[in-house]
């Protein structure tokens, strides 16, 4: 009996100065023996227990539980120190440690409200007065959290207006009116459950891992390849790792597209991507490293850093990320949405008005491409873009005059003269309303080179649309973008309306919207809009 109790003894002090020395895989390893030989000794009938004995082989198997939990939770395995926590709430339901520890794993999963009851239930500890400070700091990091999953009211504002300087604002998961159903385009997608206005925020969610390297534009193209291979391999050791670690990520991994017969996967529940979903709803299931590879090429993300698009900043920053629910927005030439990459969440925001009923789409890659260019992208991707766009292009770019407007591009001539003979031809071709704006979007670094001209201007004057009639049609065909706010904004400047034009100022404040969502301050907006037109 007091050999088994002296080694007991051992055991709980190794696992604790191993837990103290940061030797997490070793301490749960000294835990786990010790958690045994208490579970033995309190079900073991032949050994009379007197009551006090038992309650201390208790307190003690709490605490054991307690730093276990505290040991996986630094090496990332969640669901193993949750379980933990859990066994060790069953002993005693007010243990400090204990509900501390599981507050904080909550709150990594994004479990804010559950968190909250955690910490809310630590402080009324009378004897934890020295952790008194610690524990407000965690109940106020919940309550804010919590109200942003709620409310969708995020503003990262200060941080944009710091210059990006600092860490990145906290985020916390949000999902807005939408919903998973069958898409006409490819699959599944997402849908919109009302009617929104430009701007407004609808998924807000954190990568399941992402990849970053800077890749300077000025190495070599053999360089440059092999430091996105290295990036792309290490970018599938963290999926597999997180994959490895949790039933619920390596479940919601599998339910997205191989890329193959599309149309008979399963339309998911969006409730299931919740970080509060019931962990009873995920299989415990393997997933092959073939159909992990497919999974991952065909869902996986570049990040587009907000700082890059704002003021330039970071360009050289590459990354690449899976962020699960986002990864159901199927393709379109002309979306409705836009992303901004904030530290390790993805914000998805509407790029202009949307119906209810209407399925999200994000451009996967250049709007201002040339038809042609952007057939043969989507064919690398694996698909044939089907959408109103390429429709009508597809059958304007059968006739030999469009593809010489094509030739065009980028050889020197006369930009103005193309703009012309273009519009003159949308007259001919009776192209009308979208149509307009679709043809200028492709066009869009011909259109821009002549507004940014005053020679230009000044040299086909009445014979080409006004800058601000393009500018209209090319954001209501294609949504906001950067590239046509500068040159609505420097068109502005040059006419003195950048602060007094009220009615153009207010149209550039619509498409600062619908490039960074309503998620910035009006005056943050102002001071971005200005920095893009200088």
């Amino acid at each position: 009996m007091e050999e088994e109790e002296e080694r007991m003894q051992n055991l709980r002090s190794k696992a604790s100065e191993l837990l103290l020395r940061k030797e997490y895989k070793d301490s749960i390893k000294a835990y786990s023996e010790y958690i045994s030989l208490c579970h033995n000794q309190i079900s073991n009938t032949h050994k009379n227990l007197d009551s006090n004995n038992l309650s201390k082989l208790k307190k003690s198997l709490c605490l054991a539980l307690c730093n276990r939990a505290e040991a996986h939770l630094n090496l990332q395995e969640f669901p193993q120190a949750l379980k933990d926590c859990n066994e060790a709430s069953e002993i005693e339901n007010t243990h400090f440690k204990t509900l501390l520890c599981k507050g904080k794993i909550l709150l990594i999963l994004d479990q804010y409200r559950l968190a909250l009851d955690c910490f809310k239930q630590a402080s009324l500890d009378p004897n934890e007065f020295e952790n008194s400070e610690t524990l407000t700091g965690y109940l106020e990091k919940c309550k804010k959290l919590e109200f942003l999953s709620r409310t969708g009211a995020f503003d990262i504002s200060d941080w944009v207006l710091n210059k990006f300087q600092g860490k990145s604002p906290e985020l916390a998961e949000y999902i807005g009116p939408i919903e998973i159903k069958k898409s006409e385009i490819s699959g599944r997608g997402l849908f919109v459950t009302k009617n929104l206005d430009c701007g407004s925020l609808l998924l807000v969610t954190k990568a399941v891992a992402v990849e970053r390297a800077i890749v300077p534009e000025s190495i070599f193209q053999d360089s440059k390849e092999q430091a996105q291979l290295d990036m792309w391999k290490s970018f599938i050791e963290k999926i597999v790792e997180s994959a490895k670690k949790c039933n619920r990520t390596r479940d919601l991994i599998c339910k997205l597209s191989t890329g193959e017969n599309e149309d008979d996967l399963e339309v998911p529940d969006i409730d299931l991507f919740r970080p509060e979903a019931d962990d009873s709803n995920f299989q415990d299931k393997n997933i092959d490293m073939k159909k992990l590879l497919n999974i991952l090429d065909v869902n996986s993300l570049v990040e587009e850093l907000i700082s890059s698009k704002v003021e330039g900043k970071n360009s050289d920053v590459h990354g690449i990320g899976l962020w699960l629910l986002a990864s159901l927005i199927n393709h379109s030439c002309d979306p409705n949405v836009r992303r901004s990459h904030v530290g390790d969440h993805v914000m998805i925001h509407a790029s202009r008005d949307i119906k209810a009923g209407e399925e999200l789409t994000l451009a996967y890659f250049d709007v201002f491409s040339l038809y042609g260019s952007r057939e043969e992208k989507a064919k690398n991707w694996g698909f044939v873009c089907k959408c109103k766009r390429c429709k009508i292009e597809n059958g304007v770019c059968s006739k030999q005059e469009m593809m010489e407007f094509e030739m065009f591009v980028g050889k020197g001539v006369d930009m103005g003269g193309v703009v012309y003979r273009l519009e003159e031809g949308m007259r001919r071709w009776m192209v009308r309303g979208k149509g307009k704006g679709y043809l200028r979007a492709s066009f869009w670094k011909v259109y821009s080179e002549v507004y940014e001209s005053e020679r230009l201007i000044r040299k086909w004057g009445s014979k080409i649309p006004l800058m601000e009639s393009v500018v209209d049609s090319v954001v209501d065909a294609v949504g906001s973008d950067e590239r046509i706010v500068k040159v609505l904004m420097r068109g502005l400047k040059r006419k003195g309306n950048g602060c007094n034009g009220i009615l153009e100022m207010e149209k550039a404040m619509k498409m600062g919207r619908g490039l960074y969502g309503k998620i910035m301050k009006k005056q943050t907006l102002r001071t971005i809009l200005f920095q893009l037109g200088n």
